[in-house]
């Protein structure tokens, strides 16, 4: 029996007490966020915005195994906000849905969710009609045409099936009885309701596809309450993919378990605590690129130069070689150790020990190097 099977469903319960402590915890870091973000500059507060936006965009895809591209991803996030950005390249239509739909939910996070909002935001993440290369019911819950709906993860040829949702014939009143829920004031946190959110759309899957992209839009939404301010600084979505494995996990238990929810609302709460954590991480790395384009917005730089020290402050893993700034920036060995060469009589690089063939480079940020 799955637990909208069960007779009281969905008059969830959970032990208050139980998550008093994790609970705590949570609303102290979030101040603490919000806290620091307030005294940061305009620019600092701007560059973390769009890296937060980012960073859940194109993981809460990479979740359900699509790959968006970041630049795409962040320069459609930065037109749709006003924020001018160097080097701003064109989104394709799938991913300004997805742009779309996320930045509706946070930045009008007061605004009634109702059907045709729904609808809406399902319309802009298959633009087509179609999911790869299927046809799905768009902008409209799914129909009995299309068969059970079960929730699998993994790969294709090995997936793992953790529930099935309510049939289609169920899915008119379902979806009621949640948006009223979701709409009504009541005396619930604002983060446990998130966290109900989370699970209740979940299990309802009331789409043909997209619905694990559209339940962490309404997380989003429901933190972005809780948080009273459409900025956001930390990302759920990210920290769920890293905790990927135990999320299906828990979610699965919780679908074969009773209406007592306090399990699922445990787990989510660590995940919450957890993606805080993170965030000061992510501001780190935002700080320390705003010091380093600071301090050197008057050197000369050439595109190639450019677009490298973006990766280098971004997302670089690993050792900077002239085979690796070569490749990255398609160009000869030869122009990458001009390239090179040149940065490091201006003190942007260091060399590191090793030999001609070997040389490494690291990166110097003010005080720091990378």
């Amino acid at each position: 029996m799955y637990i909208y099977q069960q007779n009281k469903w969905p008059e969830f319960i959970w032990d208050s007490n139980a998550l008093l402590v994790r609970l705590g915890e949570v609303r102290h870091h979030q101040g603490k966020i919000l806290g620091l973000m307030s005294q940061a500059g305009f620019k600092l507060q701007e560059e973390t915005l769009l890296d937060t936006l980012t960073l859940d965009v194109t993981k809460s895809s990479e979740i359900e195994g699509e790959k968006l591209n970041t630049d795409q991803v962040r320069s459609s996030i930065a037109r749709r906000l006003g924020i001018e950005q160097a080097g701003m390249v064109t989104a394709d239509r799938n991913v300004d849905g997805v742009v779309e739909m996320m930045l509706d939910a946070t930045q009008n996070y007061k605004s009634v969710l109702n059907e045709d909002r729904l609808y809406a935001w399902h319309a802009a993440l298959f633009p087509t009609g179609r999911s790869g290369m299927h046809k799905i019911t768009v902008g409209n819950w799914r129909s009995e045409e299309a068969g059970p709906m079960r929730v699998v993860s993994g790969a294709m040829g090995k997936e793992k099936i953790h529930f099935e949702a309510p049939g289609s014939d169920l899915l008119p009143a379902e979806m009621e009885m949640f948006l009223k829920w979701f709409n009504e004031e009541d005396k619930i946190d604002p983060v446990i309701k998130a966290g109900i959110a989370h699970l209740w759309f979940v299990t309802v899957h009331p789409f043909d596809d997209g619905n694990g992209r559209i339940t962490r839009a309404l997380t989003d939404l429901l933190l972005a309450r809780a948080d009273g301010t459409s900025q956001r600084f930390y990302s759920m979505s990210a920290q769920i993919l890293r905790e990927r494995n135990s999320y299906y996990d828990i979610l699965e238990n919780t679908q074969k378990g009773g209406l007592d929810v306090t399990p699922w609302l445990n787990w989510f709460l660590d995940c919450l605590f957890n993606a805080m954590q993170h965030t000061e991480v992510v501001l780190k790395s935002v700080s320390l690129r705003n010091r380093f384009w600071e301090k050197h917005r008057r050197t000369s730089l050439n595109e190639r130069q450019q677009k490298m020290l973006h990766i280098l402050l971004d997302d670089f893993f690993g050792s900077l070689t002239t085979v690796k700034w070569g490749k990255i920036a398609r160009c000869s060995a030869d122009t990458a150790l001009r390239d090179i060469n040149d940065l490091i009589e201006k003190g942007i690089l260091g060399k590191e020990a090793g030999g001609s063939k070997n040389t490494t480079y690291r990166l110097f940020v003010g005080d720091d190097h990378l």
